[in-house]
């Protein structure tokens, strides 16, 4: 009977640390992954301004080698 008791007071301390530890593992990955999508929807705003001011530069650059200037 005593290697039950032992067994009992040492297995639902531990199954209620891995259960604890389990549920805050899922809450911080869900916070991550709104977060990533939160700046994934800003990385693509930033790609598409650099875009865009790309291509003005190119035809900035493009302009001045047709008129002859260095």
């Amino acid at each position: 009977m005593l290697p039950v008791i032992i067994f009992v007071c040492i297995a639902i301390p531990l199954l209620v640390i891995a259960f604890v530890a389990v549920r805050r593992s899922k809450k911080t990955t869900e916070h991550l992954a709104e977060a990533e999508g939160t700046s994934e929807a800003e990385m693509e705003r930033e790609f598409a301004a650099a875009e865009a001011y790309e291509e003005k530069w190119r035809d900035e650059q493009h302009g001045q080698s047709k008129d002859g200037s260095p």
